[in-house]
């Protein structure tokens, strides 16, 4: 892939999705002085525990507390995220990543992810989730509850409606 053929990141994200401003630690730079691979995980964790329980218990929806667990993540590194040039004094080194649910089953739900260096789009994933009994160690079927809020916020993304909400400054549009 050129450069040019990079897209861009919108002034805000695309209606419906979630979006994080995700801050970058001098701990998540490799030797080379760019974000380290594996953290990209990280990163997209933090986004998508923003999204599933901060987001949910801001709507009154204490969600997925019986337990979900990764069945399968799937990253693509388009770019390199340079860690010093991020940094400023003035403030705090971030990412912006957008996310939304995908592929919404009885006990199992795709995320799928696009991060942002500035105007930059360096990274897409997507992890597979299956919703999971920590007390009896064993997989079980997502709640009714948990079930609305992966088809509202699929269904949103997908037809281009407000997200349920948003952390980071972005107008989330009307519902």
């Amino acid at each position: 892939m050129t450069d040019d053929a990079l897209p861009t990141a919108p002034a805000a994200p695309p209606p419906g999705r979630f979006a994080y401003d995700c801050p970058l630690r001098w701990s998540d730079m490799d030797a080379y002085g760019h974000v380290n691979n594996a953290r990209f995980l990280t990163l997209y964790e933090e986004a998508r525990v923003a999204m599933m329980f901060v987001d949910a218990r801001v709507q009154g929806r204490p969600l997925f507390t019986a337990g979900v667990v990764i069945a399968r993540q799937e990253v693509d590194y388009l770019r390199p995220v340079t860690y010093d040039t991020k940094a400023a004094a003035a403030a705090p080194a971030t990412v912006r990543i957008t996310l939304w649910p995908e592929d919404v089953r009885q006990a199992s739900f795709a995320v799928r992810y696009e991060m942002h260096d500035g105007d930059t789009l360096v990274s897409r994933a997507r992890s597979v989730l299956v919703a999971y009994d920590v007390a009896a160690e064993r997989p079980r079927r997502l709640t009714d509850d948990e079930l609305l809020f992966l088809h509202r916020s699929a269904a949103d993304g997908a037809a281009g409606t407000a997200a349920p909400g948003v952390p980071a400054e972005v107008p989330a549009g009307g519902e």
